[in-house]
């Protein structure tokens, strides 16, 4: 039988008074600062020639612009289910700081924007990437999220596409290479989300969301899956070198932060701990950074 999950708003709303921070937290400030960086790195390795800022700047713009207005969208539709959870209950909406339409108009318009944006200053393929980005995060990865547990794998697609963005913003077609940064992006965020879902799995279970980690209470699962898509990793956070994104001086740098995210899985997998998880999900934000910065260097 089905358990029913109430849908009851915080005991004692918060005072309504919007600040810069609550914005910050509707537009999940953290997530667009790294699709903002994905989508430059795209960009940097499909330009040729001399670095051109403005076209950069109007790229990272549209996209950054896009990403905000998916976020908010997103915290619009799940504000029931993020007043059940611990760790979103204070976010500007459940907390009553601010109101579901006003999250709603400026969801809406940020998204529009980036997309027209994106087709004024850039390119029409890159703004059509850039909708279908907030098309897949709001209207499949959002209520997937309480029907499947595929929903990271979708929710991971349009997390990929911002360096792809870029790379069509620079003039280049879809080939190996933008597939190659989108397989990076990709493989990246299953061990990053599996990790956290199994961390707040409590919390998720709650709000009825269908996460890997629901009825993972030993962390096996998790763990396992984490360890199967790092080593994935390993192999595709090569492929740089050897489509002519980089020079050899990428490779080695790559295999020894794969190997060491690996290792970090494998860690989590041995000894399935809150702790553990924790490392590796610390693991996975120190592991992109770097891996990125090592693209940029090498071209």
């Amino acid at each position: 039988m089905k358990t029913v999950t109430s849908l009851e708003p915080p005991a004692i709303p918060l005072e309504r008074s919007l600040t810069m921070a609550d914005f910050s937290e509707l537009v999940k400030a953290r997530l667009t600062l790294l699709v903002v960086i994905t989508t430059g790195v795209g960009f940097y390795l499909g330009w040729q020639g001399p670095i051109n800022f403005l076209a950069l700047t109007h790229a990272v713009l549209g996209t950054a612009l896009a990403a905000a207005g998916a976020a908010a969208l997103n915290q619009f539709r799940e504000r029931d289910f993020d007043a059940l959870m611990n760790r979103t209950r204070a976010r500007p909406i459940p907390a009553g700081r601010m109101l579901p339409r006003e999250a709603l108009i400026t969801g809406a318009l940020l998204s529009v924007l980036g997309v027209a944006y994106l087709a004024v200053a850039v390119n029409g393929f890159s703004a059509f990437l850039a909708g279908l980005t907030v098309a897949l995060y709001v209207f499949a990865y959002t209520p997937l999220k309480r029907i499947s547990t595929a929903n990271t794998l979708v929710g991971a697609i349009p997390g990929a596409i911002p360096p792809v963005i870029g790379w069509v913003a620079a003039g280049q077609p879809i080939d190996l290479g933008a597939g190659t940064l989108f397989a990076i992006l990709f493989l990246w965020q299953m061990p990053h989300f599996f990790a956290l879902a199994w961390m707040y799995r409590i919390d998720y279970a709650r709000a009825g969301f269908r996460m890997m980690s629901r009825d993972d209470e030993n962390g096996l699962r998790s763990s396992s899956q984490s360890v199967l898509f790092c080593i994935a990793l390993l192999i595709i956070a090569g492929l740089p070198s050897y489509v002519g994104l980089t020079n050899r001086f990428y490779l080695p740098i790559a295999l020894a932060l794969s190997g060491w995210f690996v290792i970090m899985a494998l860690r989590f997998h041995r000894e399935r701990s809150a702790q553990n998880a924790r490392s590796l999900f610390l693991a996975s934000i120190t592991y992109l950074p770097l891996l990125l910065a090592a693209l940029v260097l090498t071209k």
